[in-house]
């Protein structure tokens, strides 16, 4: 092996310490992440870390901090473009916080599984782990996990079941996109739901019929998928053989994909005939045809947020629930029905 010259060693401690002009007891602090330290100084430490590109010894710190600066997240093999945004947003925050990231992607999330992950983070001396999965047997399995240690923070989770969460305002987020329909005119507007075991789907769900309670409209039954295209293209073949419908309020994006295409076999012309708003603002929304209006999450800002109230809970520091704020990104996917909708109020 050729030896490094000396110009190509790696930096070590004592040479951050000399170009900021401090200790190396102030590097070590600064690295350890102490508080009480004067900001300029902190700011010398950090810049003269950044321009040599030094990395500290994990192994050592952890002996010094006895904490092992690795976290854990829990996801799933779904492919689904919300959770799997949230997870890369997870893993970079993470990294750029100072810890190591151990990932595990299950194929289902029961609670067998789930467990049997957060044991497997946990014999990794884990500091604490973000599960990115909100259904009814998440959160109690979390809820679980309180009182051995390791915080678990919940992403979509209901901040009445769980102690750490963090998640887009799944309601207002409904209210958003049912409103809009019923601003262009719509009364009969039919909501594709996700499966009621997620807590987002119930979310969702709850806005929708606010919006049409709020509007004195009386809303009819909806119809539940699984958050799939396939799903949403089954759902879309009884949609649309039902004439008094003028629009379809859809849980995800997906599966307002498959009703596109369901609405498209069937004849009823989108949004001549039936206005659709979906749920997430997946890439390919801009580029459906017709382009898709849809309620946009932030996922960048959940994944981020997530690793915050996650640091928050290691240092033992409260962490209250939250909720972010979705958008309303309006394409042309919906628009006034062109026939005087029948107003459906009875039972009022």
């Amino acid at each position: 092996m050729t030896a490094l010259r000396p110009e190509q060693r790696m930096p070590v401690m004592a040479d951050v310490a000399r170009l900021a002009g401090v200790s190396h007891q102030t590097v070590s602090r600064v690295v350890n992440g102490q508080t009480n330290l004067r900001p300029a100084t902190r700011q010398r430490v950090e810049e003269a870390i950044r321009q040599l590109g030094y990395r500290p010894n994990t192994a050592a710190r952890a002996l010094v901090t006895r904490r092992s600066a690795t976290i854990g997240v829990i996801g799933s093999k779904s492919g689904f473009w919300g959770p799997s945004t949230v997870h890369r947003t997870i893993q970079a925050a993470g990294r750029e916080a100072g810890y190591f990231v151990s990932s595990v992607n299950l194929q289902s999330l029961t609670r067998t599984e789930l467990v049997d992950a957060i044991d497997h983070l946990r014999d990794q001396s884990v500091e604490g782990i973000v599960l990115i999965s909100a259904t009814d047997e998440a959160l109690e399995v979390a809820r679980a996990q309180e009182d051995l240690g390791v915080p678990v923070v919940v992403v979509e989770g209901d901040e009445r079941r769980a102690r750490w969460t963090v998640g887009v305002d799944q309601v207002a987020g409904a209210l958003l996109g049912t409103r809009h329909l019923i601003a262009q005119g719509h009364t009969e507007i039919v909501h594709l739901a996700g499966p009621t075991s997620w807590t987002e789907a119930r979310g969702r769900l709850l806005g929708w019929r606010c919006a049409m309670y709020d509007a004195g409209l009386r809303p009819g039954p909806h119809v539940t998928g699984d958050w799939s295209a396939r799903s949403g293209y089954e759902a879309g073949l009884e949609i649309a053989s039902r004439p008094e419908v003028t629009a379809v309020f859809c849980a995800n994006d997906q599966m307002a994909l498959g009703l596109l295409r369901a609405l498209h076999e069937a004849g009823r012309r989108v949004p001549d005939d039936v206005s659709v708003v979906g749920f997430d603002d997946i890439p390919e929304a801009a580029y459906l045809i017709p382009p898709l209006t849809t309620v946009r999450q932030d996922f960048g800002a959940v994944g981020r947020r997530a690793i915050e109230i996650l640091r928050a809970a290691i240092d033992g520091t409260p962490a209250p629930p939250s909720l972010i704020a979705p958008e309303l990104t309006v394409r042309a996917s919906t628009a006034a029905p062109r026939r005087t909708p029948h107003r459906s109020t009875e039972g009022i």
